[in-house]
């Protein structure tokens, strides 16, 4: 018998798969335990105000991370930008980048990553490397 994540078609709150990490709650709505998917990983993350995923990168996979709610100090290699509600970044594979919550409220953001089945590894940190360590002087508004 097929278990649940093979049938599903549909995903609701209940059903995303909650993840505590050391820079966001993730509600996992596309991964291989949720749904069949083959080519593409969605993710809900929350980040609290002062948080950060620091610099880092994908060497076999692409991104786009969508805001929801709240604002992102959006970092894709050397130049980043103020991202709001309805507003996107592109990260290519391998580009590095970094997602900082540097304001009052909580950053809710979907990050789209593709392919599902990349080969590993998956997440490289280069946060303590230079130029990447002393890059960010503080808030880009």
């Amino acid at each position: 018998m097929p278990d649940a994540a093979a049938l599903r078609r549909f995903v609701t709150a209940a059903d995303a798969a909650g993840e505590p990490t050391a820079f966001t709650f993730n509600e996992w709505l596309c991964r291989g335990d949720v749904v069949p998917c083959r080519e593409l990983l969605l993710v809900r993350a929350t980040m609290a105000p002062g948080n950060c995923h620091p610099f880092h990168h994908h060497p076999t996979r692409e991104e786009l991370i969508y805001v929801l709610a709240g604002r992102a100090e959006q970092w894709v290699g050397r130049g980043h930008r103020v991202l709001r509600p309805g507003e996107m970044a592109f990260i290519p594979r391998g580009e590095v980048h970094g997602t900082y919550n540097p304001f009052a409220e909580p950053l809710v953001f979907l990050a789209i990553l593709a392919p599902h089945d990349a080969a590993e590894p998956a997440v490289v940190d280069v946060s303590t490397e230079e130029p990447w360590a002393s890059l960010r002087a503080g808030p880009a508004e």
